[in-house]
């Protein structure tokens, strides 16, 4: 009799059979189900048992439910008010004492219409209180990635400052100031928090300026959003390399939506 892996037993149609098997509806549902039905715990969130999870229980349901969904796919969410979307490559949850570690690494990530190279966000002292909704608190985030020159540029020419930056052919800064006729070649790093910029060469009305005379101040950056500080940010050829650290953060989620979420594979909800 032929096994199930003898070369004699196939046959065309038999692996047409298979096919149609494969492609079923109803068979696709059935998988669906079975590959979500760590969300059991929480299916029912309208009787109160949620409050009854412990931390662990959430902490592992969510974990395994989002990566067992969205890794290696595009994920879209909405974080505190931002909109993303990314390819979820890694997200690692472990306990750490009496606290959660939590590692999320993302490709290809869209920030609020803002491009990303990749991003690795490290959170510390993750807490999670059951409830409706759950809240969640983190001690720390460290955010390392990557963001091209170009990306950047564009981002900060949006906020409207007193000079316009673009990139010349030579992939070298140039920034014209709004009003005045001035321009300079520039570069700029930022190390804790605090930003240098690097003239290379300027001009008024098109005529070249001693270097001397166009020295541009450190500027301490004291007052970002979040109370983020800036670790290091500085240009690596196309690409600027940056670390961001973010002090206690606060947020909250239900639980409903996010089951939801996860099973139709649609955008996971943070507020």
């Amino acid at each position: 009799m032929a096994t199930y892996f003898d070369p004699k037993s196939w046959s065309l149609a038999g692996a047409v059979d298979l096919g149609k098997r494969l492609l079923d509806p109803s068979w696709i549902d059935q998988w669906l189900g079975f590959t979500t039905s760590w969300a059991d715990p929480v299916a029912d969130l309208g009787s109160g048992t949620v409050t009854a999870l412990m931390p662990d229980v959430l902490m592992t349901v969510l974990s395994e439910g989002i990566f067992s969904r969205f890794g290696g796919r595009e994920v879209s969410a909405t974080l505190l008010g931002h909109d993303l979307t990314a390819t979820l490559d890694t997200f690692k949850v472990r306990r750490r004492g009496a606290h959660f570690q939590s590692k999320t690494v993302l490709s290809d990530l869209v920030w609020d219409t803002h491009p990303f190279d990749t991003v690795t966000v490290i959170a510390h002292g993750v807490r999670l209180i059951p409830g409706v909704p759950t809240k969640i608190r983190v001690q720390q985030l460290d955010i390392e990635g990557s963001i091209g020159i170009g990306a950047l540029i564009d981002w900060v020419d949006e906020q409207n400052l007193d000079w316009k930056l673009r990139l010349d052919e030579q992939g070298r800064i140039v920034a014209t100031h709004r009003t005045r006729k001035m321009s300079a070649v520039v570069d700029a790093q930022v190390y804790d928090n605090l930003l240098t910029i690097d003239i290379r060469r300027a001009s008024w009305y098109r005529i070249r300026l001693p270097r001397r005379v166009v020295q541009a101040p450190a500027l301490l950056l004291d007052d970002l959003p979040n109370r983020a500080s800036i670790s290091y940010a500085h240009r690596r050829g196309d690409v600027v390399k940056f670390r961001i650290e973010l002090p206690e953060t606060t947020g909250s989620f239900d639980l409903t939506q996010i089951r939801d979420a996860i099973i139709a594979g649609t955008t996971l909800i943070v507020f």
